[in-house]
């Protein structure tokens, strides 16, 4: 049911995964209290690096795809769990209007956008796809590998709502990102959309979001009796870098030897024999687009013109001015021989699936969201939520229940993330 992991996690996570396990009723009281004070986004993906001796979230995607990477057999606790989201938005929605990001060649991400579908229908929601894209002027049928017709229909704006043709929906649910900025034609809309059009990449950064997992991993430490360092991985922050006129990289240098110094401190205190190292990634933006590995300042002094030109731009073409400089965690999995990363799935509140990313030809310290990377499903043979406390923490149910734990983690930062945003908006 689950791929073998080739780390025996022996070591200090060992006992971190005890420390959680032995915590559970307190950690689970814990949550809800947190959700009934703060909004879970409608839907999230959580990307985990699992070191062995750390395991950390490194992404937090509020637009995520790949649902249709997720195993069938998990779609009920998916439909469960859209229920309870759509509940709380507007109770009376009937009808979604489902509008995807602005390409159609991409056929695998367009079977995410088929499976979200399904998994919307299946709770009891009439659900069309409306394209943002201009050359979409009638319904269009697109051909999916798994041999769906999955059908795009061109959006209209009448007065404040959005609508389709013969369908006015009572909510929007986006998954585009909005990286290259928030139309004008879903500016003003009565209709709610979920996730909120601030969450999007044209305003949303990185470094606000680890900023909130500071504060969540230093309160969840004080819980359960830990290091938050065990699960937060330090970061900083650049702005006004220009990659390609190597300009603003005084910053880069300075930050990276600072955030290394700090690593190896840590290093050894817990007696780890690892070299440090960082990832420099876009501050705003997705795809895997935009990231370096570096071990030195030296790195940063000797990247070529490809290099510079890779770090300059991302997807939708736009231009990195901010940077985000992080903690690298290194991944001690593996699946078939190949590096391999868990990315873990949540509609509301809850924990509905993932799947290992895994990359025949990245290493251990290097980010495997790149071309070439495949997906292996997880399979909780039991609900990640429910962990057997009288199992060994090697089990399987025990595994994923920590790693749900850590990406429910990430989600409430993502949700102070959120208010935080919104009250920014409403001053």
């Amino acid at each position: 049911m689950v791929p073998h992991l080739t780390t025996a996690l022996t070591g200090p996570l060992q006992a971190l995964e005890h420390h959680i396990l032995d915590a559970m009723p307190g950690i689970e009281h814990w949550f809800r209290q947190q959700w009934q004070d703060h909004s879970a986004p409608f839907y999230t993906s959580v990307d985990l690096r699992n070191a062995g001796f750390k395991l950390a979230p490194v992404d937090t995607n509020l637009f995520p795809a790949g649902f249709n990477n997720l195993r069938p057999e998990f779609e009920p606790l998916c439909i469960q769990a859209a229920m309870m989201a759509v509940e709380k938005i507007c109770p009376d929605t009937r009808q979604f209007l489902l509008i995807p990001e602005n390409h159609t060649r991409n056929l695998f991400y367009l079977q995410n956008v088929a499976s979200l579908k399904s998994i919307l229908q299946r709770a009891g929601f009439s659900v069309r796809i409306g394209s943002l894209l201009p050359e979409i002027t009638a319904p269009t049928p697109v051909t999916l590998p798994s041999g769906e017709i999955l059908t795009l229909e061109p959006v209209s704006r009448s007065g404040n709502r959005l609508t389709l043709k013969g369908f006015d929906p009572c909510a929007i649910l986006l998954n585009n990102d909005l990286s290259a900025g928030i139309p004008d034609l879903l500016q003003g809309l009565s209709q709610p959309i979920v996730p909120p059009l601030y969450a999007g990449w044209s305003t949303r950064r990185k470094s606000r979001h680890f900023a909130a997992y500071d504060r969540v991993a230093e309160n969840f430490g004080q819980l359960v009796g830990i290091d938050p360092w065990l699960i937060n991985p330090y970061f900083s922050h650049c702005g006004q870098v220009d990659f390609s006129d190597k300009q603003g990289l005084d910053c880069l240098f300075t930050q990276v030897e600072m955030l290394l110094g700090k690593i190896r401190e840590k290093y050894t205190q817990n007696g780890i024999q690892d070299d440090p190292f960082l990832i420099i990634k876009a501050d705003a933006g997705t795809y895997g687009m935009g990231i370096m590995t570096v071990k030195s300042p030296d790195d940063l002094k000797s990247l070529n013109r490809k290099q510079r030109n890779k770090m300059s731009t991302i997807k939708e073409g736009q231009a990195v001015s901010e940077v985000l400089i992080q903690e690298g965690v290194y991944t001690y999995e593996c699946v078939e021989g190949a590096v391999a990363e868990p990315v873990i799935y949540m509609i509301d509140h809850y924990v509905v699936g993932g799947f290992y990313r895994v990359h025949t030809e990245r290493g251990i310290n290097e980010n495997l969201n790149a071309p070439g990377a495949h997906f292996v499903p997880l399979a909780f043979e039991t609900t990640a939520i429910a962990p057997d406390q009288n199992q060994s923490p090697d089990a399987t149910p025990n595994r994923f229940y920590t790693y749900g734990v850590v990406a429910r983690l990430a989600m409430l930062a993502a949700a102070f993330e959120l208010e935080d945003m919104a009250a920014t908006q409403n001053n």
